[in-house]
């Protein structure tokens, strides 16, 4: 056995390739910072860190040193994490709504660092993207409950932006109150006329009246600024942490499976090419003769692309002409894409890919995306 002289050296000499490794592991990282930004990706990508903790985890060679290599390298990449996160902290993210609206915790748990800006519409939201006053926009393209935001449908069809993620988020309304009110001295409650209907078995159980109001987030600031102690509001328990109200109540609406969907737009595309997880969304028109859109389904199907979604919408300056929204699994930059494509153009007008997305990340737990340290 070595003396610890020479053991010592030899670590020395392995911790000083290592530091030199360090430092360009996280060069990498300022580049995938920037990059992130520029295409409007979160920071932490939960799925792929699992992925990659996995694969390595099978490459240790000595399996008894893979429980410490995972440590290990999970530690480096809390690191990048953390580092990437400073370095897009100036980052900032347009969303429609008020602060505490469902679009801001959204909008928080898919970039946290960032600062969050508000405004008043959809199209408010995307266009400050477009002008370059946000990095990007959070905005909500369907719900569960109500089915597809067809005015986002439309920014799509109308804007240049690109979709570069999808993300979906629960829906769970409730009971909030001045702190000291309970339940017994509630007469009235406000929300959004959604809200309220998605509550109403609910508030009819407590023969409470209903005062609707323009969003959930706005219902608890005006009980949280209001001096009438029998009014409550149903929003989110964010918002009563924003406006230092008491939740009496959890998860009152009676559909629990009330979620939304939202989508983050940005200038730049982000695409994956060869990654059979992706997702892309096409918009298209049809030639004006019969038979076009039953031959373009029929083209999508014969190259092998998957169709979750297809819905139409009115052209809005052609009266009784409509486009398509399509949701597709598959990658269109493989070659069996480009073949998809070119065989549409003949039976389509007019084709536009919005943008690519990974399926199942799920905003559901509200600390999953924050970075430790």
């Amino acid at each position: 056995m070595e003396n610890i002289e020479k053991i010592r050296e030899k670590t020395d000499e392995i911790d000083a390739a290592m530091l030199r490794l360090f430092e360009e592991r996280m060069e990498c990282s300022k580049e995938l910072a920037h990059y992130k930004k520029e295409h409007g990706i979160p920071v932490l990508d939960p799925e792929r860190e699992k992925q990659m903790l996995e694969a390595f985890s099978a490459k240790v060679q000595n399996q008894k040193f893979a429980p410490y290599y995972i440590d290990f390298l999970g530690t480096v990449m809390n690191i990048s994490d953390r580092f990437q996160k400073r370095l897009n902290e100036g980052m900032k993210i347009a969303f429609n709504g008020e602060t505490g609206a469902f679009a801001h915790i959204a909008a928080k748990r898919i970039f946290p660092s960032a600062v969050h800006v508000p405004h008043a519409s959809f199209r408010e939201a995307y266009a400050a993207v477009e002008k370059g006053e946000c990095d990007c926009a959070v905005i909500p393209i369907e719900n569960s409950y109500a089915g597809e935001v067809g005015a986002v449908m439309d920014l799509m069809f109308e804007g240049e932006l690109k979709l570069t993620g999808t993300y979906t988020l629960p829906v769970t309304h409730n009971l909030l109150a001045p702190k000291g009110v309970k339940t017994g001295d509630i007469e009235t409650v406000m929300s959004h006329p959604q809200a309220l209907a998605q509550c109403e078995e609910y508030i009819n159980s407590h023969h409470w009246n209903t005062r609707a109001v323009s969003s959930t987030s706005y219902a608890a600031q005006l009980v949280a600024q209001g001096s009438e102690k029998n009014v409550a509001a149903i929003a989110s328990d964010e918002a009563a942490e924003i406006f230092g109200l008491d939740v009496l109540d959890h998860d009152i609406n009676k559909s629990a499976v009330n979620t939304t969907r939202f989508a983050v737009f940005s200038k730049a595309d982000y695409v994956q090419p060869g990654q059979k997880s992706t997702n892309f969304i096409m918009l298209f028109t049809v030639n004006n003769v019969a038979g076009a859109l039953a031959k373009a389904i029929n083209i999508i199907g014969e190259n092998g692309f998957n169709m979750n979604a297809l819905r139409s919408r009115p052209v809005k300056d052609k009266a009784w002409q409509y486009y398509f929204y399509a949701e597709l699994e598959g990658d269109d930059t493989s070659e069996q894409g480009k073949k998809m494509l070119a065989e549409l153009s003949e039976q389509c007008d007019f084709i536009k890919i919005v943008g690519h997305y990974t399926k199942g990340l799920d905003l559901s737990n509200k600390n999953k995306y924050e970075i430790k340290g």
